[in-house]
This record gives structure tokens, C-alpha cells and sequence, in this order.
């Protein structure tokens, strides 16, 4: 499987390290946020979404939130790939298929593992507006949505697909919080997974044909 880059060596050594590098920065941020260095964040952000949702316009707001983190959710990520599987296959780019596949597969486990390993509970502060049983640390929505939207992107080479996944990835962030399901921190632990895993996995991004 042809790979995009200049040398093998040197983008598996680029991968390998954003992906160490990642996981440093993880660590760092679940450290910080039980010493409680990240409270002043969490609480200040997460007490914005709470006024917020309490306002004339919270309505409208927590079901435009609640639309988005469906479309984050497990099913709704299922559901993206349900439609971008054939239509690879249709295009006869069955690597990136596989890749995409196995990206996701991958990245998905690693994310169970580091909730099973960090243990962290959900919030408290705020009601929560979404069914969750899962660790809160690192959120899934937000490592999956940006494995999924990055990929997507990748795969797509525009400009405007890039600047179109990144607007979904925030909004899925978002949504997190403002239902009430996860701290700040755990959406960008979870952006940091994500982003670590899909710079690692690039190294076998099949190469763009003509």
C-alpha cells in the first residue's frame, strides 16, 4: 500500500512520535485536571452552558446540541461510514476503505482503553441531557469525530472539506459540554487522541492516484 509522503522512514518516525507526544499531553491534562489546576476551566465553561441552557433561547439550543451529538454519537458515526464504505468501493478505492476501516477499529479500542485506565466519573454540575454509561475521560464523541472528520477529510484533499470536518468536530466538542456529559478537558483529551492516532495512522493513508 503506497503511502503520501517524501521518506517511509521519516513520516513513520513523525507518526510514531506525534502519536507519543499525544498521549504525554493526555496524561499531563487528566493529572492537571485531578489536582485540580483545570477546575476554574471546567466549572467557568460548564456554568456558561448551564446559563445558557436556563435562557429565552435554551430550547432551541439544547435540541440543535442534541442533533449534533447524535450525529457524533456510535450510530451516527456507523451511519456516515454505512455511506462512505460503498461509495469507496464504487470509486474503486478499496485501500482507502480498508484504511479508514481499520483507522477507526483502531483508534475507537484505544479510546475504551484509556477510559478503562483514567476511570474518571461523569460531571456533576450540571444535569445531563444525554444517556451516557461510559468513563467521562476522554470523551469518545470528541477522539471519534475527529478520527472520523479527519479522515474524511484526508481522504477528500480540499481545502473545504478540512474547514467543513473541522466545524463538525467542534460542534460535537461542544455539544458534550453543554449537555451536561463531559468537562471541557475530557473534549480536548479526547480532540488529542483523536488527532494523535489519525497523525499516526497517516503513515498508511494510501497514496492519492493521478
Amino acid at each position: 500500500m503506497g503511502v503520501r509522503s517524501i521518506s517511509d522512514r521519516w513520516t513513520r518516525e513523525k507518526g510514531a512520535g506525534a502519536m507519543v507526544l499525544a498521549l504525554l499531553c493526555i496524561v499531563a491534562i487528566a493529572w492537571m485536571q485531578r489536582a485540580g489546576w483545570l477546575d476554574g476551566l471546567n466549572v467557568g465553561l460548564m456554568g456558561a452552558a448551564g446559563e445558557a441552557r436556563d435562557s429565552a433561547w435554551g430550547g432551541p439550543s439544547i435540541a440543535l446540541m442534541r442533533l449534533v451529538t447524535a450525529i457524533g454519537d456510535t450510530i451516527g458515526r456507523i451511519a456516515i461510514l454505512a455511506v462512505v464504505f460503498p461509495l469507496l468501493l464504487w470509486w474503486r478505492r478499496r485501500a482507502d476503505a480498508l484504511w479508514l476501516a481499520l483507522m477507526m477499529a483502531g483508534g475507537t479500542a484505544l479510546n475504551l482503553i484509556l477510559k478503562q485506565i483514567f476511570a474518571a466519573p461523569r460531571p456533576d454540575l450540571l444535569p445531563h441531557l444525554d444517556i451516557v454509561q461510559s468513563y467521562s475521560f476522554p470523551s469518545g464523541h470528541a477522539a471519534g469525530n475527529m478520527m472520523l472528520f479527519g479522515a474524511l477529510a484526508m481522504l477528500a484533499g480540499r481545502r473545504s472539506v478540512y474547514w467543513a470536518a473541522g466545524v463538525m468536530i467542534a460542534l460535537i466538542g461542544i455539544s458534550r459540554v453543554w449537555l451536561g456529559v463531559h468537562w471541557p478537558s475530557d473534549v480536548m483529551a479526547g480532540w488529542v487522541t483523536g488527532f494523535g492516532w489519525l497523525l499516526l495512522c497517516r503513515v498508511w493513508l494510501p497514496a492519492r492516484r493521478g
